[in-house]
Parts: structure tokens; C-alpha cells; sequence
């Protein structure tokens, strides 16, 4: 039997269909709709696939249109907008049941240099300190259905070490503002590519939920609709995926049942590899 990384590797295997166009599955997973990380990823995967590896993906910027059908596969067209000299653009539509999810545009470019500065990492505990996502739950499990806990406690591709506990486990008020280690949980083949598109996929993980965090939002009260609106990534710097990564995320605002999230994504050793910026409805239920 597979790992929870093997399974999300398979994810991002895409099916090529013809030239331009790939199909996507997704997690046979029936207590949410398809995941928007998921999307991201896949839709990068289809965009690298077309273009030469010497050019690493630097930016993404997308839009979630519509909610994913899990039960149905995702087809990717690409658009191969550009290929310069340095810089290739490329634009992917996500169709299911005929219609667009989600569209993505990135853009890749040669390896050059120039000026270079950085923001500090925060000073944070180490990964290794902290408990395992598992760990946080498991005093917390009473809380909730067997089924649900089972559920929370499984193993996942990600392993997740937020250094305090996540905001709809205590659903306190706090500033918007969290401190999460990611890592895949477990080695990856040396596929810059890869190694992108998966932190795609983690990156969507906890972000929106810091617009939440001064509400005390549970995830047992059903107070707002939340859902992913945009996604937006800047890769600076190179990283593995499977080494530890710091995720310092942020809020500066909600307003008009939309709130606003941005992270910084660190290496261990300090060094600055990646920026996201997201937008994300949040809307009171029963507000429209």
C-alpha cells in the first residue's frame, strides 16, 4: 500500500490526452469538494509539461471560478502564450461538466542573476520540537464524531507543524497572524517541478484561514461560507519540498465578505524561496 505522498505524486501524474490538453483525478474523498491546492498543482503540472526544464516556474497567478466535481476527472488545456528568450507564459483552463473552474497563468524564466535582498525569517521553534499534526489532535478528538476524527487523524502527503494551535481547534480571537512548518511527508524525486507544485498544493492548506483568526472561527460552527477566490505565487529562490519550510502568513484585511492572506515561505536556513498572496470569500451564512 501507498503513502498519502505517493497518492498526491499520483495526482500530479497527469494524463496526456493530445497535444495542449491533459486529464486530472482526484482523492476518492466525499466530505468536501475538490481541494483548491489540488487544482493549482495539477494545473502547473500541465503548464511545466510544455515547457523546457532549463526554466523553472518564477510566477502563478489564478482564479477559482467554480467548485470542483470530485467524482469526475478535470481536464487542462494549456495555451502556450510565449516563448521568448528568457521568459515562457503559459495560460491553463480547468474544465469539468464543459465549463471553466479555474484558470491559471504562469510564467517560467531562464536562471539569471542580480541584486538580491530578503526579509528575516521570524524567530520561531524548531519543526522538530513541535508535535506532529496527529499529536495536536489527539486531545481534542472527543470533541468530535468518530467518523470525523478518524478522519482528521489520518495520514496525510503534507506533514503540517503549526508552532501554536490551529485557529479552528481553539477558537479564540487572536491577531491574524501564524507560524506553520510544512514538509512532504516523505522523499521526492529530484523534479524541480515536482517540488513546486506540490508546495503549490500545501500552500493552500491553512492560508485563508488567518483572515479568520480574529473571529474565532471552529470548524464545528458553520458561521461563514469560505472558499478559495485567488491564488497568487512568487518563487524566488530554489527548495525541496521534502525539507522543512517555514510558512509565516499574515492578514492585513477582510472586508466585503472577502478576507485578504499572505505568506512568506523560508527555508530552514533562512532563506526567503517563495511569496503567496491570496484572496478568499468569507461570507456570513445567511448573508445572501
Amino acid at each position: 500500500m501507498g503513502t498519502a505522498l505517493d497518492d498526491l505524486i499520483s495526482l500530479l501524474e497527469l494524463e496526456p490526452l493530445e497535444v495542449n490538453l491533459f486529464r486530472g483525478l482526484s482523492p476518492d474523498e466525499d466530505r468536501q469538494r475538490v481541494f483548491g491546492g489540488q487544482v493549482a498543482a495539477q494545473a502547473l503540472v500541465a503548464a511545466g509539461r510544455t515547457v523546457e526544464p532549463d526554466r523553472p516556474v518564477h510566477s502563478l497567478h489564478s482564479y477559482f471560478l467554480r467548485p470542483g466535481d470530485p467524482t469526475v476527472p478535470i481536464v487542462y488545456e494549456v495555451d502556450r502564450i510565449r516563448d521568448g528568450r528568457s521568459f515562457t507564459t503559459r495560460r491553463v483552463v480547468a474544465i469539468q461538466h464543459g465549463r471553466a473552474i479555474f484558470n491559471l497563468s504562469a510564467s517560467f524564466q531562464v536562471e539569471e542573476t542580480g541584486p538580491e535582498h530578503q526579509d528575516p525569517m521570524p524567530d520561531v521553534p524548531d519543526p522538530e520540537t513541535l508535535p506532529t499534526f496527529q499529536e495536536r489532535i489527539e486531545p481534542h478528538v472527543d470533541r468530535f464524531g468518530p467518523d470525523f476524527a478518524q478522519w482528521l487523524v489520518r495520514e496525510r502527503p503534507i506533514d503540517s507543524r503549526p508552532v501554536h494551535d490551529p485557529p479552528w481547534l481553539v477558537p479564540s480571537p487572536r491577531a491574524p497572524e501564524q507560524d506553520v512548518w510544512i514538509k512532504a511527508n516523505g522523499v521526492l524525486p529530484d523534479d524541480p517541478l515536482l517540488h513546486a507544485c506540490v508546495v503549490a498544493y500545501a500552500s493552500d492548506l491553512t492560508l485563508l484561514d488567518t483572515a479568520m483568526l480574529p473571529h474565532g472561527r471552529s470548524l464545528q460552527q458553520d458561521q461563514f461560507m469560505i472558499a478559495s477566490l485567488d491564488h497568487a505565487m512568487w518563487f524566488h529562490r530554489p527548495f525541496r519540498a521534502d525539507d522543512w519550510l517555514l510558512y509565516h502568513q499574515t492578514s492585513p484585511t477582510a472586508s466585503g465578505a472577502r478576507g485578504l492572506a499572505q505568506g512568506t515561505i523560508f527555508r530552514a536556513d533562512g532563506v526567503l524561496a517563495i511569496t503567496v498572496i491570496q484572496e478568499g470569500l468569507i461570507r456570513p451564512v445567511g448573508a445572501r
